[in-house]
Parts: C-alpha cells; sequence; structure tokens
C-alpha cells in the first residue's frame, strides 16, 4: 500500500499528525461560563407580611435584609424612603408616625427585587408573651385549652381589625435575625380558636373601646421560666447570675440523654391525661413533666430570648402583655430582681422609652388547706413589686383561679382587666382599672383598722364575711381573723390574738378571695409582715 506523505509529514506519527491538523482546525462553540448567583433578593422581617397591623402614632421601623450594600426603598401610605443595606445585608428605615386607619395598604419594598405586602392596616399593636397562661388559645379543638364559652366565643369572632401573628416557638444561644411564623390572621370563627385568649379578649376590649385596628404578637411558650425570656446581658446584670448559670450547669448533669429523648412522649401523655382529667373533673394524676435541661431546650436561660424577642426588636409596639411566674414558684424570692431586669432590658431593646408592661397576677392554685407552703403567694407579692416601675400594671386574678387547675379558663375576665389597665392608663378610660390596694395599717384597740385606695365608695365582701384574713401578735403566730367593713375600711381582729400587730389577706397558693371594691375588681392580696 503506498505512503503519499512527503517531506516532514512523512515521518510525523500518524497520532501527531492528526492532532496538529485538528489543532488546524476552527473551534466549535465554547462552553460558557457559569452566570454569576444572582445577589440576595430584599426580604422583610417576620412582623411584615399581608394583613399587618402597624403601630400609629410611633416612628415606624421597618427593617429586612439584601445583598451588602444594595439600594432599599420603602413606600407606603404616600412616604418613601431609602437606605442602603450595610455590609452585613441588613438594613432599616423609620417612617415617619401614621395615624390609624383600616383601610388597607400595600406596604412595597424594592431593591433587585420587589415585595409588595397586602392588607397592611394601622392601629395598636401589643406583643403577648410569658408561658402556657398566655399560650392557652380560645379554642385548641380538644378540652386542654379551652375557654368558658368557647364555642358562643368563636362563633361571635367577626373581628376582621383584630389580627394575631403568632411566633413560631424557637431556640436560640445567640440572638437571632429572624424568626417563623404562621402570618397574620384576622379574626373570624375559622381562625381564633388559634388565637391566645387573654391576647384576644383584650384585643376586643380595647377595640371595642376606641375603634382603632389592634394586632396581638404571640410569643409564648408553655412551663418555661423567666431566665429563658431574659438576654445574657440581663441575667449577668443581677445579683443572682453566678446561682441561675450554676442551677443550669447542675440540672444539665442531672438529664441524662434518655430522659431528654423522652421528654416529647411524656408531654404528649400528660397533655392527654391533663384533657381527660378535665372532660371527667378529676385531678390529673400525671405529673406534669418540666422541659429538660438540654441545649434545645425552652428552659435554657436566654433561649427564648434569643429566638423569640430578639427577631422583633425594635418593631413599633403600643406594648406588653405579660402572663409568666408558674414556672419560677419554687424560687419566689428571686422573681422580684429578675421581672424587673426583664421589663428594663425590654424597652431598652425596643427603644420606646417607658414602653406600657402590663402583666397578670397568678390566680389562685393548690391546696387549699395547706398553709405551710406559701410559695405561690410570695411569687405574687414579687410580681406585684415592680409596680413601682413607671408603665406597670397589674391585673389581679386571685378571685378566678381553679384550685386544681393550673390554667384558669375564665380568660375573658383577664383580658378585660387588662384591658382596664391599658384604657385607665394609655387612653384616659373612666372606668376603676384596680381592686382595693393596701395603703395603710392602724392599731385601733383590739383591732387593725386597714385602708384601701381604689375602692370607690365602699369595699364589698361577696359572701357574709371578708374570708382569708389573719392576724398575728409579737409572737409571730397567725391566726384566722374576722373583719367588720367601714366603708374604705376593715376592721379586723381575731378572739385568739389581744394584740394584733401584723394581718394578711388572700396571702396562700389557693385562698378564697372575695374582698372587692365597688366596681367588682378584688382586693390585691397583701401582707404587712416581712416573716
Amino acid at each position: 500500500m503506498s505512503n503519499n506523505r512527503t517531506g516532514i509529514w512523512a515521518v510525523l506519527p500518524t497520532a501527531l499528525l492528526a492532532g496538529l491538523v485538528g489543532a488546524c482546525v476552527a473551534p466549535g462553540p465554547a462552553t460558557p461560563p457559569p452566570a454569576p448567583p444572582e445577589p440576595p433578593g430584599v426580604t422583610l422581617a417576620a412582623p411584615f407580611s399581608d394583613h399587618a397591623v402597624l403601630q400609629r402614632g410611633k416612628p415606624l421601623p421597618v427593617w429586612g435584609s439584601a445583598a451588602p450594600f444594595d439600594a432599599v426603598t420603602v413606600t407606603f401610605r404616600g412616604q418613601t424612603v431609602r437606605t442602603v443595606a450595610g455590609k452585613d445585608g441588613r438594613w432599616l428605615v423609620r417612617l415617619r408616625p401614621l395615624d390609624a386607619s383600616s383601610v388597607p395598604s400595600d406596604l412595597v419594598v424594592a431593591g433587585h427585587n420587589t415585595i409588595a405586602v397586602h392588607d397592611v392596616v394601622v392601629g395598636d399593636v401589643w406583643l403577648c408573651s410569658g408561658q402556657s397562661n398566655m399560650e392557652f388559645t380560645v379554642d385548641d379543638g380538644g378540652i386542654a385549652y379551652r375557654v368558658d364559652n368557647a364555642a358562643a366565643e368563636v362563633a361571635a369572632a367577626n373581628y376582621p381589625m383584630i389580627r394575631q401573628l403568632r411566633i413560631e416557638r424557637t431556640v436560640a444561644t445567640a440572638p437571632a435575625d429572624t424568626v417563623k411564623t404562621d402570618g397574620w390572621e384576622a379574626a373570624s370563627p375559622k381562625t381564633v380558636g388559634r388565637f391566645t385568649a387573654v391576647g384576644y379578649f383584650f384585643a376586643r376590649d380595647i377595640h371595642r373601646a376606641l375603634g382603632v385596628p389592634v394586632g396581638i404578637i404571640l410569643s409564648a411558650w408553655g412551663g418555661t421560666p423567666i431566665e429563658s425570656w431574659m438576654s445574657d446581658e440581663a441575667r449577668a446584670s443581677t445579683s443572682i447570675a453566678g446561682l441561675l448559670e450554676e442551677r443550669w450547669r447542675k440540672a444539665m448533669n442531672e438529664w441524662p440523654p434518655g430522659r431528654v429523648a423522652r421528654y416529647p412522649s411524656d408531654m404528649e401523655a400528660w397533655q392527654k391525661a391533663e384533657a381527660k382529667s378535665k372532660a371527667e373533673h378529676t385531678k390529673n394524676p400525671l405529673p406534669w413533666p418540666r422541659p429538660p435541661a438540654a441545649p434545645d431546650s425552652p428552659a435554657l436561660p436566654g433561649g427564648l430570648f434569643n429566638g423569640m424577642i430578639a427577631p422583633l426588636q425594635p418593631g413599633a409596639l403600643r406594648g406588653v402583655l405579660w402572663y409568666q411566674g408558674e414556672s419560677n414558684a419554687d424560687h419566689p424570692a428571686e422573681y422580684a430582681e429578675l421581672f424587673r431586669t426583664l421589663i428594663r432590658t425590654w424597652r431598652a431593646g425596643w427603644g420606646q422609652g417607658d414602653l406600657p408592661f402590663y402583666f397578670v397576677q397568678l390566680a389562685n392554685f393548690g391546696a387549699k388547706e395547706d398553709l405551710t407552703d406559701r410559695s405561690w403567694a410570695r411569687l405574687r407579692e414579687a410580681q406585684a413589686k415592680v409596680l413601682t416601675l413607671q408603665g406597670t400594671g397589674m391585673a389581679v386574678t386571685i378571685d378566678i383561679g381553679t384550685p386544681e387547675n393550673v390554667h384558669p379558663t375564665n380568660k375573658q375576665e383577664v383580658g378585660r382587666r387588662l384591658a382596664l389597665i391599658a384604657e385607665a392608663k394609655l387612653f384616659r378610660g373612666k372606668e376603676e382599672y384596680s381592686g382595693p390596694v393596701l395603703a395603710e395599717v392602724t392599731p385601733d384597740g383590739n383591732t387593725l383598722r386597714v385602708r384601701f385606695s381604689h375602692v370607690g365608695t365602699r369595699l364589698v365582701a361577696h359572701g357574709d364575711t371578708v374570708k382569708s384574713l389573719e392576724v398575728a401578735g409579737t409572737d409571730k403566730v397567725f391566726h384566722a381573723a374576722t373583719a367588720i367593713i367601714l366603708d374604705k375600711e376593715l376592721l379586723v381582729s381575731s378572739p385568739d390574738v389581744a394584740w394584733p400587730v401584723a394581718v394578711r389577706y388572700a396571702w396562700s397558693n389557693a385562698p378564697e378571695a372575695n374582698l372587692y371594691n365597688e366596681a367588682g375588681l378584688p382586693a390585691v392580696p397583701f401582707r404587712t409582715d416581712n416573716w
């Protein structure tokens, strides 16, 4: 077979020749390089979603995230504000104060993309936080969390201008930027069963009184102590910071992994037993399972502040509603300082001065006949001590609890009493907002003359006589006492105490509290001793 290659081509190997020839041929279309990634789109923080209620009458922070150094434009109700995201992608603008309005508007945010949030109204926004009595819903579809007359309440819930944003339960070891939510929902027979009962009944009364939209942000978790809701800096500023840290380390050492893993099933079993006992009007045979001491536990000090409160700051609020304390009843002496610190540091985080902070004093709970354990009485006393802070208010519920049930079902009255405080302190309400408050005690022979504020014209005992009174002499031994009502005063005495020097009223875990003012509000439990 002949070979037609000549010259240099004749001596080149065939494979090399083929490669040289191929290199001289025009290349085909090159594979395009991968497209650069799209820059992160602009996002909005959790409180800003369809059907939101925004706070009236205050500078209105709106915030979110975007690509670093991206331009962001926010438009709402004739205002347009521009900013540039920081190097961490965070951005924040402040709209000028707005008047209340039930007319729905769009909140539009533009960056690399555009977000339009629809059906946004302007009114009053309240943060509802604490543990299970704040989580307690209007009707959870079962028996565990169902208010009195639940079916009627659900059927009548046609309030499109009362809206709830439920924050998803989240534990975090550092302050989070975002949190998941169910989105804003307007109160209707289809939705209100999921609403916090205390928050809903409060909002209903405020809405009826003022006619403005009311938003409630529910950020609560049952069975949690106050230290879970405090930042690391807040706890560190208290005199018991070391004690709290030591207690937590000890608790973690005492929780073996098996018990931690078993906690969800233990809680589910307890909830089923609780529902059954309520239906049968019996006592739950199972002890309530405390959350485990673990890094992802809701009892983690600071864990719920980081995960469920920090992401909501610095949103504009009308105020805070707080229902918590049951999980701190084992250490009542610590609570006043912790509670005061929580209020102070939350206010600092929101940056709105003395943000109104109204709370529920714990209801009667426990064995009526047990006067040796007064831990709940001491916890109530600790709660009341923070009333020296400006902008605080306390709804007394000592008369509407059920000694055998830690969850009072008359949440309508709890919400009403909180609303009376808000109306009186913020909106110049004309109704009395507090029951009788101890003002002065003076000896009068073999009696003690007890005077009260917030009475009206006359004290009222529901029943024949005032119950749950005790007096003691210098021996510091208390005995049951009786009282005569003299308009705004009580004359208190006991045949067992010749010269009384101290008096207590409703100062036990589950007292029968029946002293009221003319407005039908219960007297605040008290004691005049410090024994």
